[in-house]
């Protein structure tokens, strides 16, 4: 279900130089689905991900090498267009978005929730989700607690519920300090 406050786009890859000399850009991927970039006929550029300043961009090519995604846009013929493209994000409209599997989730859907561990206890609020190579990292700010960093895995997380912004937790033995 979408509420006002979800995004209008997602962030799949950020621009990071000139490619060549037609006008590539090497892009760093951002996205669990770098396979489904070549089905893409737009995608969004902007300053940052929150920014309000996005222009829309037709898609020519896409091609992938030494895990990055080379783009080519319509328009943007020349080194010197595509490197005025530089450190820009790419973004996709949020309908263009693949759709995830029954409980799976988007990283903005998990921003806010209220995060209780299992028996009842509120921690606090989940207010980011770090990325990391082995499992996300959930960062839950609690009154009690401070900041508590919570493995993502399924062993934690044992359930959540983005309708009731509800997230049930089994922490480690030892994650939380002695109050």
């Amino acid at each position: 279900m979408a509420t006002s406050s979800d995004p209008k786009y997602l962030l799949i890859g950020e621009v990071l130089r000139p490619h060549g000399i037609i006008g590539e850009v090497k892009t760093k991927i951002l996205t669990h689905y770098p396979e489904r970039l070549s089905r893409l006929k737009t995608v969004f550029l902007a300053p940052s991900a929150e920014s309000t300043k996005i222009t829309e961009y037709s898609l020519e090519s896409v091609r992938m090498h030494q895990g990055y995604a080379l783009l080519k846009f319509k328009g943007i013929d020349d080194r010197d267009k595509a490197d005025r493209l530089r450190q820009l994000v790419v973004m996709i409209a949020v309908g263009d978005a693949v759709p995830l599997d029954e409980g799976e989730h988007y990283l903005y859907q998990l921003v806010g929730l209220t995060v209780q561990i299992e028996g009842g206890e509120t921690l606090g609020t989940l207010t980011e989700v770090l990325e990391t190579g082995a499992n996300d990292v959930y960062i839950v700010d609690s009154p009690k607690y401070g900041e508590v960093l919570i493995p993502a895995t399924s062993e934690t997380t044992l359930s959540t519920d983005t309708e009731t912004q509800l997230m049930i937790v089994r922490l480690p033995n030892g994650l939380l300090p002695t109050v």
